[in-house]
């Protein structure tokens, strides 16, 4: 009733003033209807978008910890270092193409085994995004929040994903193989001797298949109504169509 009463009275209002057009009073009525609900608070928004990349982070996560989570992925799939792909295109010539392929496989494993290591790290950086930063990343691009954590949690990121690399890279032989790869390499006759940071490689691969992965999720979340799966979500993101 209050409703109606609403649109009654710019109706009235209208024809009082001699101007009235139908359709721009009901549009306008329609605007002020639509304005008197609970607007979004700070912490509406807040409380929202570290909802969404809580939940974008831990489905990442979990996803890419999987067997396979990298390895058959095209997107993220970490393949042998460029920086020595003369390293793996004179190995593959002279019939090693097996241990390069085992290596990279290896490389791999190393990475999914480590993704569900991330997950808390992500979690904590979530926890110390501002208010002032969340409405900033509402209104930004489709992965405004995904490039508001790789900004401000890289470095930190890097220096506690290493070790959890190393050790993941240590337990699949990934680190083995790969030594045993330069080592044979390094053999050949009349070739520069090579000795690239495999752990620093593979840390930084693997976190950028998390980001990318992260990125998908959060634009699901902004596009999708159906990925909104609380009322916290459906009311943030809802209020930005």
């Amino acid at each position: 009733m209050r409703k109606i009463f609403f649109i009654g009275m710019f109706l009235i209002s209208g024809y009082a003033s001699g101007q009235l057009n139908l359709s721009k009073v009901l549009q306008d009525a329609k605007k002020k209807l639509q304005t008197t609900g609970t607007p979004l608070s700070a912490g509406d928004v807040a409380d929202g978008l570290r909802e969404a990349l809580v939940k974008g982070t831990g489905k990442s996560s979990d996803v890419l910890s999987q067997v396979d989570g990298y390895f058959k992925n095209p997107e993220i799939k970490i393949p042998f270092p460029p920086d020595v792909k003369k390293v793996e295109d004179k190995l593959r010539q002279i019939g090693l193409g097996d241990q390069v392929d085992k290596f990279i496989l290896t490389l791999n494993r190393g990475a999914e085994d480590a993704a569900k290591e991330a997950k808390p790290i992500f979690i904590n950086a979530i926890k110390q995004m501002t208010i002032e930063d969340a409405w900033a990343i509402l209104k930004g691009q489709p992965d405004a929040a995904t490039q508001y954590l790789k900004t401000t949690t890289s470095s930190q990121l890097s220096d506690k994903f290493k070790p959890v690399i190393k050790n993941s890279l240590d337990k699949v032989n990934a680190t083995k193989y790969y030594t045993d790869i330069i080592t044979t390499y390094n053999k050949i006759p009349f070739v520069d001797k090579v000795n690239p940071d495999l752990n620093e490689y593979a840390t930084q691969r693997a976190m950028q298949g998390l980001f990318t992965m992260i990125a998908i999720e959060e634009r699901k979340i902004r596009d999708n109504p159906l990925e909104r799966t609380t009322d916290l979500l459906k009311k943030v993101f809802g209020a930005q169509k």
